[in-house]
């Protein structure tokens, strides 16, 4: 089971059939990408930073992989368009990119699972809980359980891998035993991007950042339908800790305060078109961890990790990271904050090799231990005090 059809989902679903697994996909909404994976433009850049970070390193993996699934799926102009971003303020020069539709690329790799008769996707369908494997005598054929709100199993698989962005903070908290938000610190950040019809020509040569990226014209006949085919657009802003989707004037406002120290006259652009009521808004929740790198792997069991902790006693200090009792066939892929783009599928394809018990990619190991999900949890028992005479 595969429980949410965003970037990482549907990533992760193109992974998983390409090894020839069966899956099942289960999404709340009406059809794929509807939540922070509808953004009408985002954009798929260098991460640069002043010295390397284990964000940056992943992002330089991420853009490589996700330029090659771009021109491997998807023609330019059906879902993206190769380009340069002007850098002006940090790592300030100018640098390939390519402005890029995120739903067309969820589309295309739901395209590609579904071309294997193992997939199927279910929607509307809600993920209440989870139910582990035990309790019945077919137990461990039945394997995990999707709950909806009354209690129904709406899907059972031995393997299941929730991808539910920030829900995946709520579903798994109701389904495992002790999982608290200090164990899995989880953050929405909201997003709102404004944007209007472009009707004249471009209103720069190519796309330009700084706080935010001003997007001077992108042109996809795939656009939903609310949106004009052809648009500028500028965004988007960063609010950690609000979970609305509401439009904002307060964010539109932002966006332009932010865009005049881009390009002012497309500053009072986007004032007047606010004024005149032509100016578009989206907004939605992204996800983000404590650390604010992604979430990949393998779940804790928080009372096998209790008990193993007070079992070592003195040696608590010693366990690693690895050693962390796991749910069996329990995994989550969120927490890609704003890279979704760049960081889908590389993550997507080291979870479903793990899943698939492939051997570890020549990586540093640092690398991968940074994604664990069991990184917070394992760091909080490690911290608890002894009990007494330990």
């Amino acid at each position: 089971m595969v429980i949410g059809a965003g970037l990482a989902g549907a990533a992760l679903c193109a992974a998983l059939t390409r090894r020839g697994w069966r899956i099942t996909l289960l999404e709340a909404a009406a059809g794929p990408a509807q939540a922070a994976s509808a953004l009408p433009v985002g954009m798929l850049s260098p991460h640069l930073t002043r010295a390397p970070t284990p964000l940056s390193r992943l992002c330089e993996l991420g853009l490589a992989d996700a330029r090659a699934e771009l021109e491997q799926l998807l023609a330019p102009g059906q879902g993206w368009q190769p380009c340069e971003v002007d850098n002006l303020g940090h790592a300030s020069g100018r640098w390939p990119a390519a402005l890029v539709r995120p739903a067309a690329l969820v589309a295309a790799w739901l395209a590609q699972a579904s071309a294997h008769p193992s997939f199927k996707a279910r929607w509307q369908t809600r993920v209440a809980r989870l139910l582990p494997p035990g309790g019945a005598p077919d137990a461990q054929t039945r394997g995990w359980r999707a709950l909806d709100a009354n209690g129904c199993v709406v899907a059972q698989a031995p393997v299941a891998v929730v991808t539910a962005a920030f829900g995946s903070l709520a579903l798994l908290g109701d389904s495992l035993p002790g999982l608290t938000a200090a164990a899995l610190p989880l953050r929405p950040v909201k997003g709102q991007l404004s944007l209007a019809a472009l009707r004249g020509p471009a209103l720069a040569p190519r796309p330009q950042r700084n706080n935010g990226v001003f997007v001077p014209c992108y042109q996809d006949s795939g656009l939903a339908p609310a949106w004009p085919t052809r648009i500028w657009a500028m965004g988007s802003t960063y609010r950690r800790g609000d979970a609305s989707c509401t439009i904002e004037s307060e964010d539109h406002e932002r966006n332009a305060l932010s865009l005049a120290a881009i390009d002012a006259a497309a500053a009072l652009g986007l004032r007047d078109a606010a004024a005149s009521g032509e100016l578009l808004g989206w907004a939605q929740v992204r996800c983000a961890s404590l650390d604010r790198l992604p979430l990949v792997g393998a779940l804790p069991d928080l009372s096998a990790l209790q008990a193993l902790m007070e079992q070592a006693g003195a040696r608590r200090g010693r366990l690693t990271l690895e050693q962390t009792p796991r749910w069996p066939g329990l995994f989550v892929l969120a927490a890609l904050g704003s890279r979704g783009l760049t960081l889908a599928h590389w993550c997507a394809e080291r979870l479903a090799a793990r899943i698939d018990a492939e051997a570890p990619c020549a990586l540093d190991p640092d690398l991968l231990r940074a994604l664990d999900p069991a990184r917070f949890a394992w760091r909080l028992a490690r911290q608890q005090p002894r009990p007494a005479g330990a």
